[in-house]
């Protein structure tokens, strides 16, 4: 059974931030499931039995080596989307999560191409399509710039 496929999946998703309005971004990897090369937020599935709150540090850890200062609930959102021809449904809980930019560095390689800290005013190009979403809370929440 693969989630979000042949099952609704649920997965956090966080904003990382620096505590002085800069966000990180991630650009994905040629070995990604979809949208190769976009740049996007963390985020992974959440684990049978795993609470929420833990499934968004060891996701920022996994995928940054940086252990979260500060973890704070956004909003959830379903994401409804097509993944290479299969549809997917999967509810996502975002997080905005605090961090030591001096800590942060690729802990997946395989998925991180690139990383790199922005302000909303200045963000690569391309982004992934489910992204913005959670940008436009934290700005709006005055999380980021």
């Amino acid at each position: 059974m693969r989630r979000g496929v042949d099952h609704i999946g649920v997965t956090v998703c966080f904003v990382v931030h620096d505590g002085a309005g800069n966000v990180l971004l991630q650009k994905r990897s040629q070995q990604c499931r979809d949208e190769k090369g976009h740049w996007d937020i963390g985020g992974g599935a959440l684990e049978f039995g795993e609470t929420i709150q833990d499934a968004v540090r060891r996701e920022v850890y996994e995928e940054l080596l940086v252990d979260v200062l500060a973890l704070e609930f956004l909003f959830s959102f379903e994401a409804l989307r097509d993944n290479n021809g299969i549809p997917t449904h999967w509810i996502a809980m975002s997080h905005a999560v605090k961090v030591d930019p001096a800590k942060v560095k690729i802990g997946e390689p395989r998925k991180i191409d690139k990383i790199g800290w922005f302000t909303t005013k200045n963000l690569p190009k391309p982004l992934h399509s489910q992204m913005k979403k959670s940008l436009d809370r934290a700005k709006a929440e005055g999380i980021i710039k």
